[in-house]
């Protein structure tokens, strides 16, 4: 994505804005997306970015929270064998508060279709932001080592 010419988007009917590349097509244009996503894709190169708002999970501590997201997209999606390649730790991200509780961000990073999932935990409105891209393993070996793909996901999440 370094590179690309990018274009602020609105989502969720403007709540949120994001920066990304115009190459990503609105999914919504062709096709229903449930409320609580908003769906871009590159067909040209097999590519997707899906913004999703979720009720907070309680139950999951924040450290490990983008893994076990992950590891629930893979229950879903019934792949069998999936793990985890990478997680980072978690961090506050001050700038963003509500009643002086700031957000956590925490990322992963699965195998196969690479998949990089940033969760963003808004404790304060009781919401877990996701974002997840998914990429062709082939265009990632070929372009992003392990730590530009946390810094994709991170630019994602905070660019």
């Amino acid at each position: 994505m370094l590179g690309d010419f990018t274009t602020q988007r609105a989502l969720f009917g403007g709540a949120i804005t994001r920066s990304f590349p115009l190459r990503f097509q609105d999914v919504s244009t062709i096709r229903q997306v449930p409320d609580h996503q908003e769906v871009f894709v590159d067909p040209t190169r097999d590519e997707s970015l899906i913004f999703e708002l979720l009720d907070l999970k309680a139950d999951v501590l924040d450290e490990g929270s983008a893994t076990w997201f992950l590891q629930d997209l893979a229950n879903e999606q019934d792949a069998d064998g999936t793990m985890v390649l990478e997680q980072s730790g978690v961090f506050e991200a001050d700038w963003l508060q509500y009643r002086n509780i700031p957000a956590v961000v925490t990322t992963a990073a699965g195998p196969g279709q690479m998949v990089y999932l940033a969760n963003l935990r808004l404790k304060g409105v009781a919401t877990d932001v996701l974002i997840t891209a998914y990429e062709p393993m082939l265009i990632k070996l070929q372009k992003l080592s392990s730590a530009n793909a946390y810094r994709l996901s991170l630019c994602l999440l905070l660019c």
